[in-house]
């Protein structure tokens, strides 16, 4: 990328955003920042609960995200951040203006034996549904991208950061 962009990777939990966000972080020579660590610990006590969090329990969570984006604006930065909702990246936004979104997708299937084979996560597998329901993908005027998360974390990375910096050319459209 030419410029330097917040870049918020984001997509349901199970796609890869908190190994490929530290990858891509790196690959462009940025911070990154993890965005489960802004949840504060009712949401994570829910989440492992298997209860899924509401748009109440998100604000919060989102508005601290938006300020450490915010902190990064022209110098660039990685978070990651489910930001499932047309209006959660709406509130990123307002607080980040330049962010884009690089989203992470892939076939269920795929996500739900990478979910099902991690430790130490609280999120539980039982709560994929939940985030494929609320899940809408990036618009048409929304700055960003969309990558499979088909292969390994390297190859993921190597086209998240090719398909972010065709966003700086001058002729591309958003996707």
């Amino acid at each position: 990328m030419n410029t330097p962009h917040v870049v918020v990777v984001m997509g349901v939990a199970g796609t890869g955003k908190t190994t490929v966000g530290p990858l891509l972080a790196a690959a462009l020579g940025v911070p990154y920042a993890e965005g489960d660590d802004f949840h504060p610990p009712a949401n994570i006590a829910k989440m492992s609960a298997g209860t899924p969090l509401d748009d109440a329990d998100r604000w919060p969570w989102l508005d601290a995200i938006g300020r450490w984006a915010h902190g990064r604006a022209g110098l660039g930065g990685v978070v990651s951040c489910s930001a499932l909702k047309r209006g959660y990246r709406d509130r990123l936004r307002a607080a980040a203006p330049g962010a884009v979104f690089l989203h992470l997708t892939g076939e269920r299937a795929l996500i739900e034996r990478r979910m099902a084979g991690r430790t130490g996560h609280f999120m539980p597998p039982a709560l994929l549904d939940s985030q494929f329901a609320t899940l809408r993908g990036l618009e048409d005027d929304e700055a960003g991208v969309a990558v499979d998360v088909a292969g390994t974390p390297e190859e993921i990375t190597a086209r998240s950061a090719a398909a972010l910096r065709d966003l700086d050319r001058p002729d591309a459209a958003p996707s």
